[in-house]
């Protein structure tokens, strides 16, 4: 299954590293692209969520790395505010 690793900044300007099994991603995320956290954060968990889904189809099992980078993003994401000011880019998404 292939795999898409991307990269997010931030509202403080930090960067992440993430994860996803599936292209599924790409139909949720766009390099480039800015979302308010709310709205990044609903997108990662119906994109992840899927991944998921796919990996349980072709192996017959969830993928927990999906749920660990999703858990990830939730914490990143608690300590930010989640008015429209507060913006995450997608800096890169690549396989």
């Amino acid at each position: 299954m292939p795999e898409v690793r991307f990269t997010v900044r931030w509202p403080d300007a930090s960067v992440s590293d993430c994860y996803s099994p599936s292209t599924v991603i790409h139909d949720f995320l766009a390099t480039g692209a800015s979302y308010p956290v709310a709205d990044f954060m609903q997108r990662c968990r119906t994109a992840l969520q899927l991944a998921s889904d796919r990996v349980r189809l072709k192996y017959g099992y969830a993928c927990s790395s999906a749920q660990d980078q999703l858990e990830r993003l939730e914490a990143r994401a608690a300590v930010l505010p989640l008015d429209s000011t507060a913006i995450v880019t997608i800096v890169a998404m690549r396989p």
